[in-house]
Parts: C-alpha cells; structure tokens; sequence
C-alpha cells in the first residue's frame, strides 16, 4: 500500500503512469529524455523506461527544459477526454436554460455525435442517462416555483410539465446532481444544518434547497460543523429550525435500519469522475460489498482503482452513499473517512440483517457494461 510520504513524490507518479491512469489529484507532466517530448498522464503513447523519465508541475517547466508537447495527449490543451466533458457541461446547460424538453437527437447534433454515442457519454460522464438529467432539472424548476410562491398549477405549467400526474412520478426520481462546474466551494449558496445521535454517534445533516449535501459522523458537535465549513467554504452556514427534524429523522432511519438503500432527496456535487464512482455505489445493494477494482470495472476504467478510492474518500454523504461498501480485493475492510471502525460497524449491521456474506455487485456492471 501506498504511504504518504510519498502521496505527491515521484514514486506515486511513475506507478500513476505505469497503470495508465487518467485522473490524479495534483496535475502533473513527464517527459521522455530519449524522444524530447513531455505528455499528461494517461498518455496512449508507450511506456518508456523509468530511468528516462522526469517529472514537471507545469508545462511551462517541461518547455524550458526543452522538451517539446505530445501530440497524441495534447498537454498544453484539453484532452480528448476534457473536451468530452466540455461537450456533456454544455448539453447540461442547454438542458438546464431550454423551457421545453429537449430531444436526444438534437442534443446529439449539436455535439456532432449519433444519439447513441452521445447518449453512452453522457451517462458515463454524469451519472444518469440525458432524459433522466432534463427530469432532475424540470423538477428543481417546479420547486423554484412553489418556493417563489406560485400556486401548484402556475408551478407545473412554468416547469413544462403536460399533467399534475407527471410531476408526481417525476417526484420519484429524487437524485438532485451538480457538477462541479456549476458550483465550487458551496458558493452562492445557503446550507442549514443540524446534529442528532445514531449508533455511531454524532450525525450531521445538512442540505441546500435540492436536498441533502453532506452527512457527517463525529464525536462532538463543534469539529462536526468545522468539517461542514471547511467542505463549504463560501456558503452561506445556519443551524436549521425545528422543521429539519423529520430530514434529520430520516437519515438516523437509513442509518440505523439498514434495510434498503437511502431514498432521501440528495444534492451530490462532485467532478463527473466522482459522480460516476458515486453512482455505481448506489447500485451496491445492502448487505452487500464490492471491490475497488470491481467499482472501477463498473464505471468502464478497469485500471482506475485507486482513483476510485480517492473518489471513495472524497464522499460527503455517508451510507447515502454508501462508500462503506467498498473493501479492498481480499475482502478486508480500510480506508473510510470517518474511521475503520464505523465501516466494520455498518457492515456487520447490514450482514445481520440480510444474513449475507460478501456479495458483489452484478457480473454485468463488473464488466464495465452500459445501462
């Protein structure tokens, strides 16, 4: 296992490009001392002998030391795999500004692919398919509305819903997704907060207007809100009133019953990486785990195992997400950021109440294969 002394040094990013992944947490570049030319990580290019490799911050810092960009990965520009990701922000926004639901085809024309391709991306990339994404969005525009003081028919014609029945069964998907573009830092917005007790101690739940944006364990209340400004830096923090109570009753509930997987109203933000990860969590019925590895076959990056950890690790939203699922390959508990632990403890509680062992997710999404 990797030790964090050398989390940033040169030894973590030559075993990053030795198994050609693709995210990291601190860009960096390298440069080949035989060809003269430096790359990103996850570079389709060969993989060159360690003793001819250097590592640079910056490009800046590669092209002074003369090495010159590759072509294939494109260091000084987006990636292949950037510019896919610009594509899908701007459909979302296309999604989130039009009155009017838009159709697979035009937003695929627009990005210049075959609804099919794009409809494949889209979801790797985000989480959920694009007729799922324009439904989050049509019914966060029917909330606005309500909020804004508009009767409940004002608010269903405003949102673009045809009937009082769609809203209801749109109402059913209450997965509320915020790429990370859109938002940094919990900026512009209002989160209110409040603590309660489970089986693990100290639980915080706190939420913005689309649901729950973060469930923290801890052992006292003042480190618990010192977590929830420093995730939320440019928020703006208040101590809820007496009706956050029933939300708060429903998190201690998913908690302590361990029976089905949480249905609570959510606000994920995140990169679409960690949405990706997050999203194949969720598909881990309780009960049972599954592998890093098994997670990053799911989301199509077989050799992205430890990116999946980090994405692990960066979760907010405890058993909502129940990263606590995740075990190492061998089947042994680590790694979970609220302690070993509270990971062993909800494991077991979710095993005695299923009477399962170790059980992985679907053969299916092990395999990396599509929904």
């Amino acid at each position: 296992m990797q030790t964090e002394q050398f989390l940033n040094g040169d030894e973590y990013r030559w075993q990053t490009i030795s198994k050609r992944e693709k995210t990291v947490e601190q860009p960096f570049y390298y440069a080949v001392k035989t060809t003269g030319i430096f790359c990103r990580p996850g570079c389709a290019s060969r993989l060159p002998n360690r003793d001819n490799v250097e590592f640079f911050d910056s490009c800046e810092e590669a092209q002074q030391a003369g090495y010159r960009p590759c072509r294939r990965c494109r260091p000084q520009g987006l990636s292949a795999e950037e510019e896919k990701e610009a594509m899908i922000v701007r459909a979302c926004r296309a999604m989130d500004q039009s009155e009017t639901p838009l159709k697979l085809a035009d937003l695929a024309a627009q990005s210049g692919l075959s609804p099919g391709h794009f409809h494949r991306l889209f979801k790797r990339m985000v989480g959920v398919t694009p007729k799922e994404y324009a439904a989050m969005g049509q019914l966060q525009r029917f909330r606005v509305s309500l909020k804004k003081g508009q009767t409940v028919t004002e608010a269903i014609y405003e949102a673009g819903y045809s009937s009082t029945s769609r809203v209801y069964e749109t109402s059913q998907q209450r997965l509320a997704m915020a790429p990370k573009v859109y938002r940094s830092g919990g900026e512009g917005l209002a989160i209110e907060y409040a603590v309660g007790q489970c089986f693990l101690g100290l639980v915080l739940v706190a939420a913005t207007e689309q649901g729950i944006c973060a469930i923290e364990f801890g052992d006292d209340q003042a480190s618990l809100k010192e977590q929830l400004k420093e995730d939320f830096p440019k928020a703006r923090l208040h101590e809820a009133g007496p009706d956050f109570t029933l939300l708060v009753d429903g998190v201690i509930a998913c908690i302590e019953t361990a029976e089905t997987s949480c249905t609570l109203p959510l606000d994920i933000q995140g990169t679409a990486f960690q949405q990706r990860v997050w999203h194949a969590l969720r598909q881990i019925p309780p009960g049972s785990t599954a592998s890093y590895a098994e997670i990053a076959k799911c989301i199509g990056q077989p050799d992205a195992a430890r990116a999946v950890a980090r994405a692990c690790a960066g979760n907010r939203l405890a058993v909502a997400i129940p990263c606590h699922r995740v075990v190492r390959s061998d089947g042994g508990i680590s790694g979970y950021r609220w302690g070993v632990e509270r990971k062993r403890l909800l494991l077991d509680r979710e095993k005695n109440k299923k009477g399962k062992t170790r059980s992985n997710i679907p053969a299916k999404q092990r395999a990396g294969e599509r929904q």
